[in-house]
C-alpha cells in the first residue's frame, strides 16, 4: 500500500523528531524537509539521506506528490504556513500550540474546512497508552465520579521566547483533561507572573470548572525556567 507522503517544515528543536517518527511509522513516508538553516538541513540529510531538503517551503506546497505537511516552526508562523498549505491542497499537522491567539487558531480551522483537508494538532499525550487507559477506566466507571484532577508539569527544557508558559506547556494538560472528561469547561481563571521578560509569563496558575465535577479541577505546572501552577 502506498504510504502518505509527508513533508516537514522546521528542523529545529522538534522537527527532527517528526521526521524520525514518520520514518518509523507504518503508512507514512517522509519525503522532504524545509528549514532556513543550512546547518539544520545538513543534519537532516546525514540522518535521513533519502529525504529531500530545501530552504524554500513553497517548493513543498507546489509539489503535487506531497500529501501532507507537518509544521514545526515558531508559533507566530503557524497560521500563515497552515493557510498556505491548505490552499495548496495539503493535509496539515501543526505542532502545539496550534497558534498564539484564538483568532489565528480559528483561522487555521476555517482554512482546513474550506480546503476539506485534515487538520491535526500535536496533542501527543492523548495517544499515550497510560492516558488512554485512564480514559477507558473513566468511561467504564471504574473510578466513580470524578471530583478533582490535579496535574503538575515542571520542565527545564527549551526556553520559549515567543509564547508564555500557559500557551507552551498548557496544551498537553488541557488536551489530556478534555480527553478524559469529554467536556468543555464552564469557566477558566488564570494568573501568571513575569521573571525574565516583560509581559512574558514564566509561571502560571489556572483553575478550570466543569459541570462534571462539583469543584474546580486543579492543575499545577512548572515552566521551563520557573515554577508554575495550573488549576482546572
Amino acid at each position: 500500500m502506498k504510504g502518505l507522503r509527508v513533508a516537514v517544515i522546521g528542523a529545529g528543536y522538534w522537527g527532527p523528531n517528526l521526521v524520525r517518527n514518520l520514518n518509523e511509522a507504518p503508512g507514512a513516508d517522509p519525503v522532504a524537509v524545509a528549514d532556513l538553516s543550512d546547518q539544520r538541513l545538513e543534519t537532516i540529510h546525514k540522518r535521513f539521506p533519502a529525504v529531500r531538503t530545501t530552504k524554500d517551503h513553497r517548493e513543498l506546497f507546489a509539489d503535487p506528490t506531497i500529501d501532507a505537511v507537518c509544521i514545526a516552526t515558531p508559533v507566530g508562523t503557524h497560521r500563515r504556513l497552515a493557510e498556505e498549505a491548505f490552499a495548496a491542497g495539503k493535509h496539515v499537522f501543526v505542532e502545539k500550540p496550534i497558534a498564539g491567539n484564538i483568532e489565528d487558531a480559528e483561522a487555521i480551522v476555517r482554512a482546513s474546512e474550506r480546503a476539506n483537508k485534515t487538520l491535526m494538532v500535536g496533542h501527543t499525550f492523548v495517544y499515550n497508552p497510560a492516558v488512554v487507559n485512564v480514559r477507558e477506566r473513566i468511561v467504564r466507571g471504574d473510578l466513580g465520579k470524578i471530583y478533582y484532577v490535579d496535574s503538575q508539569r515542571v520542565n527545564l527544557g527549551l526556553h520559549q521566547f515567543d509564547i508564555n508558559v500557559l500557551w507552551d506547556l498548557g496544551p498537553h494538560d488541557v488536551s489530556i483533561t478534555l480527553y478524559w472528561l469529554d467536556e468543555e469547561p464552564e469557566w477558566v481563571q488564570s494568573v501568571g507572573a513575569c521573571y525574565t521578560q516583560p509581559d512574558m509569563k514564566m509561571s502560571c496558575s489556572s483553575r478550570w470548572a466543569f459541570r462534571l465535577a462539583p469543584s474546580p479541577t486543579r492543575i499545577s505546572h512548572g515552566s521551563r525556567r520557573a515554577s508554575c501552577g495550573r488549576w482546572w
